[in-house]
């Protein structure tokens, strides 16, 4: 559930920022100053500055129909695809693909990640290589608008904020259809099923079946 337990921060940007925390919804206020402060920084031969805050880098493919707000950094080799709709506090990795209508909002993606086809991705921090089947999603926002909270088990760790979504950990695969919970958390390299609806942390290397059965890899 800690920072270091769920994310190789080689493979993202936003290690300056996430290294500081020792859980990584703690990163989430700072996206956006993190974004301000190293765009500017970026080398003008490798990245374009098409608006104001927004860096992409030359060799990203951004369809003509995506819209991008920033704060925003688009890195090398990733695919925002048509329609994308990328609202701000976006910091989108290396090789990553955006897919059609997918929306991004307060994000860290970190490199090859994958949000594909039709996601929407809300103040939540994808580690390297996850992906996220077509139509899953994550829920930032509680229907109580009370302030997130993380369960573990029978411990609870309050993040002291309105909005979070999920921290998925590395190489983790989220099937089709899927709803996250707010201050949902997935260890590395864990699979959740197609339609699940996730509340909670779900450890590294398991297959989340249904809410009351997860089980360790070793055991499927």
């Amino acid at each position: 559930m800690r920072t270091r337990e769920l994310y190789d921060l080689s493979h993202t940007a936003a290690a300056p920022l996430l290294e500081k925390t020792e859980y990584p919804w703690e990163a989430l206020a700072g996206i956006g100053d993190l974004i301000l402060a190293l765009g500017p920084t970026l080398p003008a031969e490798e990245y374009d500055h098409p608006a104001e805050d927004v860096w992409i880098a030359r060799d990203a493919t951004v369809f003509a129909t995506a819209y991008i707000k920033g704060p925003c950094i688009i890195g090398h080799g990733t695919e925002v695809r048509q329609c994308a709709f990328i609202r701000g506090n976006a910091l989108v990795g290396d090789n990553c693909v955006v897919g059609n209508s997918t929306e991004l909002k307060n994000v860290i993606l970190f490199d090859n990640v994958q949000v594909p086809h039709y996601n929407y991705v809300g103040d939540s921090i994808l580690g390297y290589r996850s992906h996220m089947g077509a139509a899953s999603l994550t829920s930032n926002v509680k229907s109580d608008k009370q302030l997130v909270v993380v369960h573990n088990g029978k411990e609870d760790i309050p993040t002291g904020r309105k909005k979070v979504g999920a921290m998925i950990g590395d190489r983790v695969e989220v099937g089709c259809g899927s709803v996250l919970n707010p201050g949902t958390v997935i260890g590395p390299d864990s699979n959740i099923y197609p339609l699940s609806s996730v509340r909670g942390v779900v450890p590294a290397n398991s297959i989340f079946k249904a809410q009351n059965n997860i089980v360790p890899k070793s055991l499927a």
